[in-house]
């Protein structure tokens, strides 16, 4: 494409995604990453979605896999929950996410809001409101006795109804959150530890200037667009779940500043935004396995306009119904969606169980069998199992079942 141009073919709008995204190309598998590989990930990204499905990995581990290929989890978790390595926080983007300590201040905005029970937070807020001393008293013992989890501050009976049940000091912790005056210490198991975040985030980074909240809308809105690549309106205001109203504001100054450009694409119904001065890289073909919480799918309008991939989770499908499997990673050859496979990691018997295996239409089942198999090999490898078995429904499932089965007999040999 010439620089200046205003129109992008449907591949090259694929391309572009695929490389503003870390996936350009297939990720190293030798060697443990270390965080100077992994840093660079998360900053192109600028969040880490967090999941409290633990069926094969937690959704936070598995976008740095993809990208960077195998590294010690403890090195994430160095980086996101000890205070003496820490460089990422928690807090609310797209969903509960891991981001870079330089996005604390243009969240401010949001925990003002949750703080004022703006939208989403009306009900939190009310409860503050209705029982102000007893928060009040509640952040001054996460203060006095903290890291604390809301077990350690739970009191006797529960509540039912709204907030799944959760007694009082849960309610309280969670606006308190939200509101920013207490932060995520880390997690255990999936468990929020709660701390005033005078202990958690450096001193530098609360001491920063609190950026109006137009500016700080339209950085994050800049930040969605150089991790998308390419991206139409809806695309940029569901990666940090921003207000219409804000992003159509933020898109419309970014392209008078001249930092985002209007783009017609190949078969987009909707206006398409990129930064300026990027342009499609001549190839992007990488083969890696996805998480379902991956930036590259978790909008999955987006998945299926720019990837021709429909894709839905099946989660909280009721079994019966499900179509694909309970937990499905979407399974990238070459740069293209090629099948989707529901995987287990059995941790007690040391077996990743594929237990369902689909070849996207078009595809050819030996090809891409062929292709899934050693990265079903260095997934299993990275989460520490001993090997990969597939006993599953799916067209892919008799070819995968064949060669792995096979290996397992060469290494055993």
């Amino acid at each position: 494409m010439a620089a200046g141009n205003d129109s992008l073919s449907h591949e090259e709008a694929r391309r572009l995604a695929l490389a503003a995204t870390g996936l350009a190309s297939s990720p190293r598998r030798k060697g443990k990453a270390s965080w100077a590989r992994l840093a660079p990930v998360i900053e192109r990204l600028s969040l880490l979605q967090m999941d409290s499905v633990n069926v094969l990995a937690r959704a936070h581990y598995l976008p740095l896999w993809s990208r960077a290929g195998p590294y010690d989890q403890k090195t994430l978790d160095a980086r996101a929950f000890d205070n003496k390595k820490r460089a990422l926080f928690e807090y609310w983007a797209h969903e509960a996410s891991l981001l870079p300590f330089a996005l604390h201040p243009l969240l401010r905005w949001r925990m003002a809001d949750a703080a004022r029970g703006v939208g989403l937070y009306k009900d939190l807020a009310k409860f503050a409101r209705d029982k102000r001393q007893y928060v009040a008293e509640l952040l001054a013992r996460v203060g006095a006795e903290g890291p604390v989890s809301a077990r350690d501050l739970s009191e006797e009976g529960g509540r039912t109804g709204a907030w799944w049940g959760w007694h009082d000091a849960k309610i309280g912790l969670e606006y308190l959150f939200w509101a920013g005056e207490v932060t995520a210490a880390g997690r255990k198991g999936f468990e929020r530890i709660y701390d005033v975040p005078e202990r958690v985030i450096p001193a530098e980074i609360l001491s920063l200037k609190t950026p109006p909240r137009a500016e700080a809308i339209r950085q994050l809105v800049a930040l969605s667009a150089a991790a998308l690549g390419i991206a139409s309106e809806q695309d940029l205001r569901d990666y940090f779940r921003l207000a219409v109203a804000d992003t159509k504001k933020a898109i419309a100054e970014l392209v008078e500043a001249g930092a985002l450009i209007p783009v017609d694409v190949e078969g987009w119904r909707q206006p398409a935004f990129m930064p300026a001065g990027t342009e499609p890289p001549a190839r992007a073909a990488p083969t890696t396995l996805l998480s379902p919480f991956d930036p590259l799918v978790w909008n999955r309008a987006r998945t299926e306009r720019v990837f021709g991939f429909s894709y839905r989770i099946e989660i909280y499908t009721p079994a019966e119904k499900r179509v694909h499997g309970y937990y499905v990673l979407p399974f990238m050859h070459r740069g293209r969606f090629a099948a989707r496979a529901c995987l287990k990691a059995d941790r007690a018997a040391g077996v990743l169980r594929v237990n369902t295996a689909h070849a996207e239409p078009g595809t050819k089942l030996g090809e891409v069998a062929e292709a899934l198999m050693p990265e079903l090999g260095a997934m299993a490898a990275w989460l520490g199992l001993e090997r990969v078995e597939v006993a599953g429904e799916g067209d892919l499932s008799p070819l995968l079942a064949v060669r792995t089965a096979a290996a397992w007999q060469r290494n055993r040999a």
